[in-house]
């Protein structure tokens, strides 16, 4: 399906049109891959971790004892602290999952940026002059204007038979990865 993202026009004679004008509309398709989720796994050399005394009121040992947690994460740069509990261990567990959360909406945004900037390179500013393909229904035709080809089966291509085009979509893509090849 990777050939059928751009711009698609379609020229018709709608039902309600009683001079018999050709409309012209177009819509604009992307093809993506689907989402995978992000998984992070973080790398406990990755990590430098600082123990430090709470700050707040006292009591319960706080102002004493190094409980509180500061890790940072060494490739992003990225910090977290927490005093919330009473131990060290259990401030560190805690700063470690915040982290996590932090680092998979980083990444998370980092896709989706990606995601879009793929979808605009595809759809490009989706202007009349940008079609990858015209559906002619009075003439029941379909051209393929990168290619140049035309197919006078409109109504099969509409019910999902995109096997001819697809095809030499395909031997065409070939063609220009060979002329690649050889003049490098």
């Amino acid at each position: 399906m990777k050939h059928e993202s751009g711009v698609h026009r379609v020229q018709r004679v709608p039902a309600t049109e009683s001079g018999g004008r050709i409309h012209t509309s177009t819509s604009t398709v992307a093809i993506l891959p689907e989402a995978e989720d992000v998984d992070i796994q973080i790398d406990p050399a990755d990590l430098k971790i600082d123990v430090f005394r709470s700050t707040g009121p006292g009591g319960q040992s706080v102002n004493t004892t190094d409980s509180a947690v500061r890790v940072t994460h060494k490739p992003t740069g990225m910090v977290v602290s927490c005093q919330d509990e009473k131990s060290q261990l259990q401030n560190k567990e805690k700063a470690i999952r915040i982290l996590r959360a932090r680092l998979l909406e980083a990444a998370r945004e980092l896709q989706q940026q990606e995601e879009a900037e793929q979808r605009r390179k595809q759809v490009g500013t989706a202007e009349r002059s940008e079609k990858i393909r015209t559906y002619n229904f009075p003439q029941g035709r379909v051209t393929d204007h990168r290619i140049g080809l035309t197919l006078h089966k409109l109504s099969d291509v509409l019910e999902g038979d995109l096997d001819d085009m697809a095809d030499a979509l395909t031997e065409a893509e070939h063609a220009r990865a060979l002329k690649e090849v050889d003049r490098a």
